[in-house]
């Protein structure tokens, strides 16, 4: 399965990573492992958007350029397979030829539909991160893992598993994690480079504040909404991503089942970060375009009102809570034999 990749890599001297315009821990994490792992050829790294400044306890994370590489002989996506999460790329024509008329290999763990339109090979593994597929694949193709790659991908992990407790973590994760630390891996400096970076400055725990006062609640108190328009985006995000900021403290209200960010911008696109106590998350985003996780996922979308979204929300919601209840009384199928 895996042999693919290294027929693409085959023949190969140039190589430009890239990741999506939503970059995260997982994303950038897998970039930084593959440019590491990937020794012989030359590799850029691209994201076409800033590293946010939360994402800069990666050592590594100033490798990323916003600059695409045209000369490359291949092309690698990470972390996505969804042209939505694609389309500054796909609306620049000299970056959509190049993706067109070059090589491209898409590596990716979300189990949302693989849309992309330009030809293109891939692996797409339902696994807690797409570092952690990065890994196998160069286990079982016998490259080497340097320690700056393992501990890409085991921040990586940690940053899409919410610190190795999501529910996507599994025995088969630990001992991924576990091969990490026989690779040099220090879980405690990781973590403690993490949290410096995690700090927050006394006018954005003000902002924190005044976030948390705006929280909407809905059906009962079972969804929880916030408006980030775009003066906030200006004001705050080159500092602290807002979804960062208060996606956490409203997954953690009693009662809510639901959480959506949703940012608005004046081009009339619009944003939504989705948390969820329930396996729900992916399905509220696909009604809206978009793909992700069970318990965390996202979409976009153009010309509709945060009140608008959430009379959507409102409106999907029971439906897909009453749905979710049933799967969860009704037996599998060897249950049923």
């Amino acid at each position: 399965m895996y042999d693919k990749f290294r027929e693409f890599l085959q023949g190969k001297k140039r190589l430009c990573i890239i990741q999506a315009e939503n970059p995260d821990g997982d994303s950038l994490g897998s970039a930084i492992a593959l440019d590491y792992i990937l020794k012989n050829t030359e590799n850029n790294l691209y994201c076409p958007v800033d590293i946010p400044k939360y994402l800069r306890y990666f050592p590594d994370w100033s490798r990323v350029s916003i600059d695409f590489d045209y000369k490359a002989d291949g092309y690698i996506i990470v972390d996505t397979a969804a042209s939505v999460l694609l389309s500054k790329l796909l609306d620049d024509a000299a970056i959509r030829n190049s993706l067109y008329t070059k090589p491209v290999f898409v590596l990716d763990h979300h189990e949302t539909e693989d849309d992309l339109e330009f030809p293109h090979e891939s692996i797409i593994e339902p696994l807690p991160a797409c570092a952690d597929l990065i890994f196998r694949i160069a286990k079982n193709l016998n490259l080497t893992i340097p320690k700056p790659a393992a501990e890409a991908i085991y921040a990586a992990i940690s940053s899409d598993t919410l610190g190795l407790v999501s529910n996507s973590v599994t025995a088969d994760t630990m001992r991924v994690m576990a091969d990490l630390i026989d690779l040099g891996v220090s879980p405690a400096e990781l973590d403690e480079r993490r949290r410096e970076f995690m700090k927050k400055s006394p006018r954005i725990l003000d902002y924190k504040a005044d976030l948390i006062k705006r929280i909407d609640y809905a059906l009962d108190g079972e969804l929880a909404t916030i408006h980030i328009p775009f003066e906030d985006i200006q004001s705050y995000s080159d500092e602290y991503n807002p979804n960062v900021l208060i996606l956490e403290e409203m997954r953690l209200v009693e009662g809510v089942v639901l959480c959506v960010a949703v940012k608005t911008y004046p081009d009339g696109k619009i944003t939504g970060k989705i948390r969820a106590s329930k396996p729900i998350a992916e399905q509220v985003a696909g009604y809206f375009g978009g793909g992700g996780h069970p318990f965390a996922a996202g979409f976009r979308a153009y010309d509709l009102s945060y009140e608008e979204v959430v009379a959507d929300l409102i409106k999907i919601l029971p439906g897909i809570l009453e749905q979710n209840a049933i799967d969860e009384t009704t037996p599998n199928a060897s249950e049923e034999a």
